[in-house]
């Protein structure tokens, strides 16, 4: 059941713009990341996009190992495309042209966890 948040600082009052952005967006080509030699060591389950302000967040939930995950998602059409197109609505400029750049804007933008829980983890008691 874990999650990651990756946090972006954008221009404020582009609500409606990213809407229509991650609205768009075309499918994650595929939720299976694989190690260098093919092996599944994570698995993408959802994700999901918050905006206020002048800060976006985007929920990925997971499993497996998340090491990878970053590595895996450089590679994916689907985020290059909304990459592209949220550039004129970031504050920051950053480089995620590349495997290495995604890596460091990924890795720089991840917010701190402080806790997690799930009925699994805390069930409810009747």
């Amino acid at each position: 059941m874990p999650y990651a948040m990756i946090t972006f600082r954008i221009k404020p009052g582009h609500e409606e713009e990213l809407a229509e952005v991650f609205g768009a967006a075309p499918a994650l080509e595929s939720p299976v990341v694989t190690d260098e030699n093919g092996e599944e060591t994570a698995r993408l389950l959802g994700t999901a996009v918050f905006v206020k302000d002048d800060v976006l967040v985007r929920l990925i939930h997971f499993e497996g190992d998340f090491a990878g995950i970053a590595r895996h998602l450089a590679g994916q059409r689907h985020v290059h495309v909304i990459e592209d197109r949220i550039v004129p609505f970031l504050a920051d400029a950053r480089d995620t042209a590349t495997s290495d750049g995604f890596a460091a804007f990924f890795r720089n933008s991840m917010m701190r966890c402080l806790t997690q829980s799930s009925s699994e983890t805390h069930p409810t008691r009747l």
